[in-house]
């Protein structure tokens, strides 16, 4: 399976249900070993950061078999405002 930025956005997207995804690949020659991702979603309302990051692991686990590195940071829309506003 060939993963880049745009079939994990796209996936978190439809999956997640993600208003905002940034994708940004980190391996050091950008062959799609290392990930680094922003997701913003309304269904993390109300769920503590472990159980966003397992919404997240769950809807990329066929994805994380073949990934090495993988970082996310996941916030409600209301807090993706706050930080855009700092």
């Amino acid at each position: 399976m060939a993963i880049t930025a745009e079939h994990i956005k796209n996936k978190l997207t439809t999956e997640i249900g993600a208003v905002h995804v940034e994708v940004e690949d980190t391996s050091p020659n950008r062959c799609a070993a290392s990930f680094k991702v922003l997701i913003v979603s309304p269904h993390f309302e109300g769920k503590p950061l472990l159980q966003r990051h397992r919404m997240v692991n769950s809807c990329l686990a066929a994805e994380l078999k073949e990934i090495h590195a993988f970082e996310q940071k996941t916030l409600t829309p209301e807090q993706w405002e706050k930080q855009r506003a700092q």
